[in-house]
């Protein structure tokens, strides 16, 4: 199979050209710092571009706000760079929580034809308010994507006299909130309307592949959690083969979510899980009543492994009772059961049985065959680059290794994907749940080599979920 990274037409169709959220932006930031561009190298790019736009106005004194994160560290690039043509000051806002980066840049402009003034608090601003009316520009590099609630001091009135001076005002990014920028300078991606997108040497597989940055999406824990704030799930399955359904509830628990019931004809010991009998040695339509009213309870409902193909009229009996529902294995049938948000899980023979398509090796074949399929909810292929379409947008997971083979991680993976989408949308739970499943593979391959079972995933999940680092670049 062509690695598609190496061609360079058919990688750049699968880029979501709309605006992007700071979220999915501090995601993409992340990715790229694992690819091996750091947070430097993106504020050298970010800080050049920004000076570009400066140097439109031919101004000769310029003021700069920069915050403490790393948008502010590319507002002091772009001062380093300005410095042989016009005069520039910086105000910045001098916290303990400034960022590595940022602090960097802050440390090289000591040696630079810059003034600095540093700011804790408003009164520290109003001491310096000259400055803003000394000057013939300003840019805002404060909070880029780094603003979270309401703007707080010295913030607050760095927006309302850099607004009051009625001067061109550049914003690094995106703008700081109440500020009336002349123009936004947008770096990757605009997150605004009206923006100017400047390319800043992030890699395109940041944006189109899973990676750890994608953790970052999942919410943390407050200290005020209580039982079932992670979810609860239901996963039907089981009959022919016992164990896949409880290999699922194990992984969905690993994943985080709080309760998981199995409904399933076979009772295995797995203290952790709550089993749900049903009334025969297979799922049956005298299940239907029972299994429909615990999918109403359910947050997410997670069928079809080890179900067999017997009972497919009882997935389409209970399909419309899941809110949010993963479908995988013996589930994957027609007529195709659809929930009011759905994640299908096949592989490529799976794939073809429900869309009357063999998907190809191809991946960018694979990718479009995947966006075309994705009418009724969140398609995950898995494969050797696992492919994952909401049929607007597209990632690749390549994550796994071929020791995964082996039966019953599908089962794995169905149940991340589960608990994970209890708590955040379709998409980004599949996109999560394939690199987290890939990567536990991958670690348990290079610890056993190719005598892997599903089961050893399992301690590893949470591992690879829940220790991760939050910075972005903000």
């Amino acid at each position: 199979m062509m690695r598609f990274w190496e061609d360079s037409h058919q990688i750049r169709k699968y880029l979501n050209q709309q605006i992007i959220t700071p979220e999915r932006m501090r995601v993409i930031d992340a990715n790229a710092r694992v690819l091996g561009v750091s947070d430097l190298q993106l504020m050298e790019s970010a800080g050049h571009a920004l000076a570009d736009v400066v140097r439109r106005y031919h101004p000769t004194s310029v003021l700069i706000l920069c915050g403490s994160g790393n948008n502010g560290g590319d507002g002091m690039v772009a001062a380093r760079l300005l410095t042989r043509e016009t005069e520039v000051t910086i105000l910045y806002y001098d916290s303990p929580k400034m960022s590595p980066a940022c602090r960097t840049q802050l440390s090289v402009l000591q040696n630079c034809a810059v003034k600095l003034f540093p700011m804790r608090c408003k009164d520290d601003l109003l001491t310096r308010e000259h400055l803003f009316s000394q000057s013939d520009l300003i840019v805002d590099a404060l909070l880029g994507t780094g603003v979270a609630g309401d703007l707080k001091e010295p913030y607050k009135s760095c927006v309302y006299l850099a607004n009051e001076t009625k001067l061109p005002i550049i914003s690094a990014d995106m703008p700081t909130p109440g500020i009336i920028p002349t123009v936004i300078c947008s770096f990757h991606r605009a997150k605004s309307e009206g923006s100017e997108t400047v390319d800043i040497g992030i890699p395109v597989l940041a944006e189109i592949c899973t990676g750890p940055g994608d953790l970052l999406l999942i919410p943390d824990r407050r200290s005020s959690a209580h039982k079932g704030i992670g979810g609860s799930l239901l996963v039907i399955g089981g009959g022919p083969y016992q164990g896949a359904p409880y290999l699922t509830g194990m992984a969905a628990l690993r994943a985080g979510a709080d309760i998981v019931r199995v409904a399933s004809p076979s009772y295995l010991q797995f203290p952790d899980l709550i089993h749900v009998p049903t009334k025969r040695e297979q799922i049956s339509e005298d299940d239907i009543d029972s299994l429909a009213g615990l999918c109403e309870r359910a947050d997410v409902v997670v069928c079809g492994m080890g179900l067999g193909p017997d009972s497919h009229q009882v997935v389409s009996a209970i399909a419309p009772y899941c809110r949010k529902a993963v479908f995988d294995a013996d589930a994957l049938r027609l007529p195709l059961p659809v929930a009011k948000e759905t994640i299908y899980t096949p592989h490529a023979g799976e794939f073809a049985r429900i869309t009357g398509k063999n998907p190809g090796t191809e991946i960018h074949t694979r990718a479009d065959v995947v966006r075309n399929a994705a009418t009724d909810g969140t398609v995950l292929l898995k494969g050797e680059v696992d492919v994952i379409s909401d049929g607007e947008e597209i990632r690749f997971n390549r994550t796994g290794t071929p020791a995964m083979t082996v039966g019953g991680t599908g089962d794995i993976l169905a149940g991340v994907c589960g608990a994970l989408f209890a708590v955040i949308p379709a998409f980004d739970a599949a996109c999560i749940g394939a690199y987290v499943t890939g990567s536990a593979g991958e670690i348990i391959t290079e610890q056993m080599g190719y005598g892997l079972t599903a089961q050893d995933l399992l301690p590893v999940i949470p591992q690879i979920l829940y220790r991760h680092t939050t910075l972005g670049h903000t």
